[in-house]
């Protein structure tokens, strides 16, 4: 199973606490990220955290990224002008 999350994560910083957060919760998960960042607001312009284990709960991912302080939801098909 494979989960595709998109966030305003700005930098690697951010990205390795929230990354070790889940990675903590959950170490069977495989996290990986892209720092995608554009000159668009979010949610066009944003960061990639794709998640992939045998059991995902999304929830949790969301949790773990807005404790944080930063925006995190399930990508979904959009067109961005």
């Amino acid at each position: 199973m494979i989960g595709i999350f998109i966030t305003n994560i700005q930098n690697e910083v951010q990205l390795n606490k929230i990354v070790n957060s889940i990675k903590t919760d959950s170490p069977e998960l495989k996290v990986s990220y892209d720092l995608n960042e554009t000159e668009k607001q979010y949610p066009c312009g944003h960061t990639v955290l794709r998640v992939e284990g045998k059991k995902i709960n999304a929830d949790k991912i969301l949790t773990a990224v807005n404790s944080y302080d930063h925006n995190c939801e399930i990508l979904e098909d959009k067109i961005c002008i």
